[in-house]
């Protein structure tokens, strides 16, 4: 008897496996950045911020001063800051806080941004209403742009013991550039 055809089929078992695998390693790969961003907003996971349409009614007693923090990746020429360090508010006040962004190049630079909160345990209570981060952020050569965030932090937090001790919360963002051609296939994606 010949072992050849079962060798042969088992090497082409072997290599259909193989190959699922892979396939399906590079689809983890794709669908672990989407799936760890929404389990992080849905819990406030490593900071991440909440969502809100507006701010609650409301407003507590509780003082809370809220800075600021701006950083580009690195590769990325943008000069991008707050336009002011902190802002103390009672908590369920809304603020409003304008990051300055500037394109110094010769070139049309499309960035976006990822942001999140410390102390971490601070994230599930700190809403943001409206942010540049929800959106891409296109720069003409030379441009620059004031970009609003528009947030409070839930009254909750004075129900939460765990975060007795937090007087302050600093807001992080970090600019990163976007290739045009990913950018655009977005656009034309969303139509």
């Amino acid at each position: 008897m010949n072992p050849q055809p079962r060798n042969n089929r088992r090497n082409r078992l072997t290599a259909l496996a193989a190959a699922g695998v892979v396939v399906g390693m590079v689809g983890a790969a794709y669908a672990a950045v989407p799936l760890y961003q929404m389990f992080c907003q849905v819990t406030g996971f490593g900071g991440t911020t909440q969502v809100a349409e507006e701010a609650p009614v409301a407003v507590g007693e509780r003082v809370i001063t809220v800075r600021f923090n701006a950083d580009t990746a690195r590769g990325m020429p943008w000069r991008f800051q707050p336009q002011q360090r902190a802002v103390t508010l009672k908590v369920g006040e809304q603020a409003l806080a304008l990051y300055e962004a500037v394109n110094p190049t010769e070139r049309r630079i499309v960035g976006t941004s990822t942001f999140n909160v410390t102390p971490l345990k601070a994230g599930p209570y700190f809403n943001k209403i409206e942010c540049f981060c929800f959106t891409e952020q296109a720069l003409a050569p030379g441009q620059s742009v004031d970009m609003p965030v528009s947030f409070f932090v839930d009254p909750e937090i004075s129900d939460d013991p765990n975060l007795d001790d937090v007087k302050t919360i600093t807001l992080s963002y970090t600019f990163f550039e976007v290739a045009d051609d990913i950018a655009d296939n977005k656009k034309v994606a969303a139509k």
